[in-house]
């Protein structure tokens, strides 16, 4: 149980880093108060790519979080390229 517990930590962690060191839409990577920020994505994106959802279905919710919950722009080459690497992560679970 520990070592799946550990599993599961180290993979929601490598899911944070692609989120604030690669995707980071609002530009807080650098800000250590704001290291948290996109912590409550990473239940859903685990989940995501654990049930082997495609790429264009991680990219449509990064979409989502970036252009209608946070009312930004947008990137869609960026966020086509983390949807690409958030969905390579199925191949550890």
């Amino acid at each position: 149980m520990s070592e799946n517990l550990d599993h599961i930590q180290l993979f929601n962690k490598e899911i944070k880093r692609i989120l604030l060191k690669d995707w980071d839409p609002i530009g807080i990577k650098d800000i250590a108060e704001a290291q948290d920020e996109y912590d409550s994505y990473i239940p859903l994106i685990s989940q995501m790519i654990t049930s082997h959802k495609s790429i264009h279905e991680i990219f449509e919710y990064l979409w989502w979080i970036e252009t209608e919950h946070m009312g930004l722009i947008g990137n869609k080459q960026i966020t086509k390229f983390i949807a690409v690497k958030l969905q390579l992560l199925a191949k550890l679970v």
